[in-house]
């Protein structure tokens, strides 16, 4: 599993993760160990860079894994 989709994972099953994010994304990942890249594509939203990175496949903007790629904001 990617760096990423672990972070991804890990905010979509702990509350306190979700919160620590929201209050400061960018500390809350470098806590993580997200590189610059995984900041700067959480960061902007953008879907198709989160999964690449996070080495989850697309189709028709929706993962093809069982993964949590949603807002993150």
């Amino acid at each position: 599993m990617s760096k990423l989709l672990g972070y991804l994972n890990l905010l979509d099953t702990d509350s306190e993760a979700r919160a620590a994010h929201a209050a400061d994304p960018k500390a809350a990942m470098t806590q993580f160990g997200l590189s610059d890249a995984e900041h700067e594509a959480v960061l902007s939203g953008d879907k198709s860079a989160i999964s690449k990175l996070a080495g989850v496949d697309l189709k028709d903007g929706r993962a093809t894994q069982g993964s949590c790629i949603e807002e993150t904001k």
